[in-house]
């Protein structure tokens, strides 16, 4: 198979370009023209084209595409040029970005330049400032020129970028995931509801005005801290607090730079995002602007997926291209609008297949619940066993409302999460519980699960050893591997790659070390049971990355959210799909002998029903 390495430059200017808009939205814009590609096979020397796109699409057509990796730094961009404008559909598709992000973590620069600095490989040039606003007629044959050598020299950096990346042994596994997951925008499937969609946007903006008007709230009282604390709280968010640092008190966390504040912008009901951008000053809510992207895709043509391969600190992936499919909302009010209006093409039906439960089962597994762990593989109601112990009831007595804080406790207390934080995310959910109350459960989930307990100890002593330079392992079969480089500590995670914590320090507390880790936000706290969150979601994205190249294999893979997997099938397969993919999803890795793993399904024409 040969390597292709490419890099496509295109026209842009002060309006019109990748900072303005999306990647999606620029490639299919009207103003879209290629000035030239870079191409190099192999290790043979870099080639410059240049010309009208009937020229340029003529010389691509003479490389051997079909047996060919196609290498690029960002090839969300240069692949969807290749596949969109081109009709050129590689063997796979790999990228220096995206390597370079699970190499050296998400907090560090990717880009070319850095990449290239860093690894003291050669300069990016800045002949690219030179072509604002330049068709490829503007250009003399002396500019094109020194344009054609800025795209080689970018061409020659990223081909040695990569087999830097593969000598350090970046795992091919991992480049597999990569290529399933440019795929899902590169090659997109699915397509969009234009009339659903528009008749949702003019939803959202009257549900925005009905609650001004039927508040009657004034612009004055919605700057009011307490009055618009009273607003959230009526609506079932706590308000969000911080510590002041003018008086050391508690007070509302309102302001533009709080970010449990900007979150709200996202909440899944539609009345909070309206009364926190009105509160911010902004004119859409996160809603209003999603759904009109929505619409311009719709306008345009199939909608390419955007999914970040490994966006977290964990490995998992994320949102891009400023839609983040990851967070559609699903409940409150006109809730799986946007989720409804993704639907599969005309004879194809989506399937949504999601790991069940995969984080509390990888948590049972690591610690050696074992009880917890033959809960989960002898396939028992593990909420209503919780809750059975929390209100001290036969299991068959245990009501929905007491199944759901079961639910809440596996779920979230696996991670040493105190009454407080407890009681909050109850409240988040409409469900109210007293502090005592909270204790109360906590400690009867802790007691239950001591084992777990155990575990964030474990993770704690591994962060002292960290702090040593010490490494060591622990967790079945020592999954759990880790080790310093420097003054950065690290955890190896099965799939070959390291979890990282940059710049790894203590200081004594009044309870004992105390660790940070830098990020580019600057230092995080981490502890032993954010630790044991880290491992587990991480673990869970290895499984969950498995599976999807075991599903890929005979379905598409339109598209991943958290622990599921959505695929686009023929109508006339869909009880074998469903049976081959549930298999896929229901299968552990092979280096976690005994983690129990199970699936569930569901289908439909759109995302909103497939997702249940």
């Amino acid at each position: 198979m040969d390597l292709i390495t490419l890099d496509f430059e295109t026209y842009y200017d002060k309006k019109y370009s990748l900072t303005k808009l999306t990647t999606e939205e620029y490639i299919r814009d009207h103003q879209f023209e290629v000035i030239g590609v870079g191409v190099k096979v192999n290790n043979e020397g870099t080639e410059w084209a240049s010309g009208t796109h009937e020229q340029l699409k003529e010389y691509l057509q003479t490389f051997n595409w079909a047996e060919s990796m196609v290498l690029a730094h960002n090839t969300v961009f240069d692949g969807a040029i290749l596949s969109w404008c081109f009709d050129i559909h590689p063997r796979i598709y790999t990228d220096t970005l995206c390597i370079a992000r699970a190499l050296h973590g998400v907090e560090v620069g990717g880009s070319l330049r850095v990449l290239s600095e860093r690894y003291q490989i050669g300069i990016k040039g800045t002949e690219i400032l030179n072509a604002l606003g330049k068709r490829r007629e503007d250009f003399t044959v002396e500019e094109l020129g020194r344009y054609g050598d800025y795209c080689i020299n970018d061409v020659e950096l990223t081909y040695k970028l990569f087999n830097i990346f593969l000598h350090k042994g970046f795992p091919k596994t991992e480049l597999r995931i990569i290529d399933c997951t440019l795929r899902m925008f590169i090659e997109p499937v699915l397509e969009l509801d234009l009339g659903l969609l528009e008749q949702h946007l003019e939803t959202t903006k009257q549900i925005k005005e009905d609650l001004v008007t039927s508040s009657g709230v004034t612009k004055k009282e919605l700057m009011s801290n307490p009055k618009f604390a009273e607003l959230l709280e009526g609506l079932g968010v706590v308000p969000p607090m911080k510590t002041s640092l003018a008086t050391g008190k508690q007070t509302y966390a309102f302001a533009k730079t709080d970010e449990q504040f900007k979150a709200l912008e996202n909440h899944h009901d539609l009345r909070v995002q309206a009364l926190v951008t009105s509160r911010l000053g902004l004119k859409r809510t996160l809603e209003e602007t999603r759904t009109n992207r929505f619409i311009g895709i719709a306008k345009r043509g199939l909608l390419p997926v955007p999914v970040r391969y490994y966006a977290a600190h964990t490995g998992r992936w994320g949102g891009d291209d400023k839609i983040n499919i990851q967070n559609l909302p699903s409940r409150g009010v006109n809730g799986k609008k946007l989720k409804s209006s993704i639907l599969a093409p005309e004879g194809y039906t989506l399937i949504d297949c999601d790991s069940s439960q995969i984080e509390a089962r990888v948590l049972a597994w690591l610690a050696g619940q074992d009880d917890l762990v033959s809960a989960f593989l002898n396939g028992e109601d593990v909420y209503i066993k919780m809750s059975s112990k929390i209100y001290n009831i036969p299991e068959e007595d245990v009501t929905k409302d007491q199944r759901f804080v079961g639910k809440t406790t596996i779920l979230g207390c696996g991670y040493g999460m105190g009454a407080v934080r407890f009681a909050d995310q109850l409240q988040s959910f409409g469900t109210h519980m007293d502090i005592d109350e909270a204790r109360r459960v906590v400690s009867i989930y802790r007691e239950a699960n001591w084992n777990i307990s155990h575990f964030w100890r474990a993770c704690q002593n591994m962060l002292v050893e960290m702090s040593r330079g010490d490494s060591g392992s622990f967790g079945p079969s020592g999954v759990i591997k880790y080790g310093v480089e420097g003054s950065n500590g690290y955890i190896l995670l099965p799939s070959g790659l390291k979890m990282r914590y940059d710049d790894l320090q203590y200081e004594q507390g009044e309870r004992g070390p105390e660790f940070k880790y830098r990020t580019r936000r600057g230092y995080t706290r981490i502890y032993g049971g954010k630790v044991a969150e880290n491992i587990c979601q991480a673990l869970a994205r290895c499984i969950i990355g498995d599976q999807m190249l075991a599903t890929a294999k005979r379905y598409k893979v339109a598209l991943t959210v958290h622990d599921s997997v959505v695929c686009c099938v023929p109508e006339n397969r869909l009880e074998e799909a469903t049976r081959f993919i549930e298999k896929c999803m229901s299968t552990t890795s092979t280096w976690a002998e005994g983690l129990p793993i199970t699936c569930e399904s569901n289908n439909g024409k759109s995302y909103g029903e497939a997702a249940g």
